[in-house]
């Protein structure tokens, strides 16, 4: 059994593109998990863990019992056989909380077929179990900075970062405001000896305005420093909404 996001009811699982990070644009089936560990002020995905009756500085509460529900890992490959695609997102919240059933997941998944190749969106405070190394194909590892608002020794856990540094199968997102957040990125960067090919800079935006606004700004950044810049896609294609 897998702890799921809910949209309309139903156990969040669609197909869409990849709208950003390193497989941007990659038609993908995104299976959405709840529950996270950190309490991102500008975290766009708060009915996953912002339930009703917690204290964080994140405005909007959700009722755990209408946006939470256990599925079992049958029905989760039901709902993805249906779509043509074997590109599987494992997303959340933080997906690395339920690492034993994702690996039950993708191990029935690729008895149905072997060509089906999974991606991990996390934020890299969780070092992944053998087994889910040993069977996930990508790791998409967003590091929060202070932005975030989360305190430093909730967002960046050196032993998790430095497995995910040491995996062939990482690249490391950072969501930053403008280019005053560079140095942290560059502090982090230089201490746990990432790779600058390995990196992607996303600006932090809910609306294809605030991408417009930023984006220039971020991507003179990726230029001069040899980063990568990732859009948010599925922001300005849908917009700031679910299940897309």
């Amino acid at each position: 059994m897998l702890k799921m996001s809910l949209l309309n009811n139903e156990p969040e699982i669609f197909y869409s593109i990849q709208g950003e990070g390193k497989s941007l644009g990659k038609p993908a089936i995104f299976v959405r998990l709840s529950n996270c560990n950190l309490r991102c002020v500008w975290c766009d995905t708060p009915f996953t863990w912002n339930w009703v009756g917690t204290k964080n500085e994140h405005p909007q509460k959700y009722l755990r019992s209408e946006y939470q529900q256990e599925v079992s890992i049958k029905s989760i490959i039901d709902k993805i056989k249906e779509y043509p695609c074997q590109r599987v997102i494992l997303t959340g919240g933080e997906p690395m909380l339920q690492q034993d059933a994702l690996v039950k997941l993708m191990l029935e998944l690729r008895q149905t077929d072997k060509s089906y190749f999974f991606e991990i969106e996390t934020n890299g405070t969780l070092s992944p179990t053998e087994e889910l190394a040993k069977n996930i194909d990508q790791y998409n590892v967003s590091l929060k900075l202070s932005n975030a608002g989360d305190k430093q020794r909730m967002r960046l856990k050196p032993e998790a970062i430095r497995t995910l540094v040491n995996s062939p199968k990482s690249n490391f997102k950072f969501v930053v405001e403008n280019k005053n957040d560079l140095a942290e990125v560059e502090h982090i960067i230089a201490e746990y000896f990432i790779p600058k090919e390995k990196v992607l800079l996303m600006p932090q935006a809910r609306t294809r305005d605030e991408l417009l606004k930023k984006q220039t700004e971020i991507i003179e950044v990726c230029k001069l420093k040899g980063y990568s810049f990732s859009d948010r896609l599925h922001i300005r294609i849908y917009g700031d909404k679910q299940g897309v």
